[in-house]
């Protein structure tokens, strides 16, 4: 299964995380970008699912279209899924950048669509 990484350059940039599954790229906005040390968190807001063609898009969305802004690809590769559930995906990327295990958990108390990235190796 593949993931991506992309840099959004839209009114208010960004990073999309999107892994594969069941067909479609489920997919999170990052303000800040995936955790780069062990135990960071850092906000995952949860998007709409995205066709798997969009896994290789670098590119600019027109004006007045979801997503207007400029996009391309930070990293990409495949990853091991080690637990998915409601609560808590725990998934091993394989990318240009090397391997790391990240933990992807919605807020208890938060708005519906906030989880939580953690870096956990």
């Amino acid at each position: 299964m593949l993931f991506v990484l992309q840099h959004h350059e839209s009114q208010h940039p960004h990073y999309d995380f999107r892994l594969e599954r069941g067909g479609r790229l489920v997919s999170w906005a990052l303000p800040k970008g995936l955790p780069a040390h062990v135990d960071e968190r850092k906000l995952a807001v949860r998007v709409p699912d995205h066709e798997l063609s969009f896994a290789t898009f670098e590119g600019e969305i027109p004006a007045g279209q979801y997503g207007a802004g400029t996009i391309r690809i930070v990293d990409s590769g495949t990853y091991d899924c080690e637990l998915w559930t409601e609560r808590r995906i725990v998934v091993r990327l394989y990318g240009r950048s090397g391997s790391v295990v990240l933990a992807m958990v919605p807020f208890k108390h938060g708005k519906p669509r906030e989880w939580l990235a953690i870096r956990v190796s």
